[in-house]
């Protein structure tokens, strides 16, 4: 029997074996009991290189990949390489423009599961992942594995070429593009070009209208997230940004260079 008999017999198998727990089913016992340990929280599998654990034997040899660099799945479009099989059809549909992954709140589609959960917390407010030291919690692991950086200083991604070094990995790259001048975010409305995605992403609310942020107090809407937080300032108040020369507050950072350009020349 060759291997797509085998898959064709997988589909259409009765599946036996059922989580006495959520119900979910099986077709095999093997399957069942990888599973379970979702809910039992049992890590039976452990990594030799860093004792990290893992519920199932495939999470662990993906795991594995991160120690090797292997990257054994490949691109047929653009020749990128991956270390997980899931990170290939992700990165697929960039090239295809599939987005199955729809929210029922809002409508809007993403390519990946993940990144329709972490959209998800845009409506819900959620932010699941917490700082402990400073406390202040975040959306997306990422988010708070950078933030650490802010207590820590650590900043481990360094230009090659000027050697330059951020807390980020995108960050790199985006300064990277100051280097080569790479602009590789096109907009197939206007044509214009973008070395960073959300530069990308904003530029094209100007053809759209689109003005995704709402201020909770008045309900008027902006284009950009930087636009309705200094917007709020108008209702809070709130004045972050203080002249080192006369102690004065404003609410814009450019209002505080225009102060300290004015000051100095008061001096001359």
């Amino acid at each position: 029997m060759n291997k797509l008999t085998e898959a064709k017999n997988d589909d259409t198998r009765e599946k036996q074996y059922f989580c006495a727990i959520c119900g979910k089913s099986f077709n095999y016992n093997s399957q069942l009991t990888s599973h379970r340990c979702i809910h039992t929280g049992e890590k039976r599998y452990h990594c030799d290189i860093c004792d990290k654990s893992f519920s199932s034997s495939s999470n662990l040899i993906r795991h594995k990949h991160t120690h090797t660099g292997e990257k054994p799945y490949h691109c047929d479009i653009c020749g990128k390489s991956f270390s997980q099989n899931g990170d290939l059809t992700q990165h697929k549909r960039r090239h295809t423009g599939e987005k199955p992954y729809h929210c029922e709140i809002c409508g809007k589609s993403f390519s990946g599961r993940s990144d329709l959960t972490v959209h998800k917390r845009t409506h819900t407010g959620k932010k699941p992942y917490q700082c402990d030291i400073c406390g202040n919690s975040f959306s997306q692991r990422s988010n708070l594995t950078h933030h650490k950086y802010t207590h820590t200083g650590e900043k481990p991604y360094q230009c090659d070429i000027c050697g330059k070094s951020f807390c980020q990995s995108s960050d790199v790259t985006r300064h990277i593009y100051t280097h080569t001048g790479e602009k590789p975010y096109h907009c197939e409305i206007c044509g214009k070009s973008f070395p960073q995605r959300n530069n990308l992403t904003m530029h094209k609310r100007t053809h759209t209208g689109e003005k995704p942020y709402h201020c909770d107090i008045c309900a008027k809407s902006f284009a950009h997230r930087n636009n309705l937080t200094r917007h709020k300032r108008t209702h809070t108040r709130e004045k972050p940004h203080h002249c080192d020369i006369c102690a004065k507050s404003f609410s814009r950072r450019i209002v505080i260079k225009t102060a300290d350009f004015d000051v100095a020349l008061t001096k001359f």
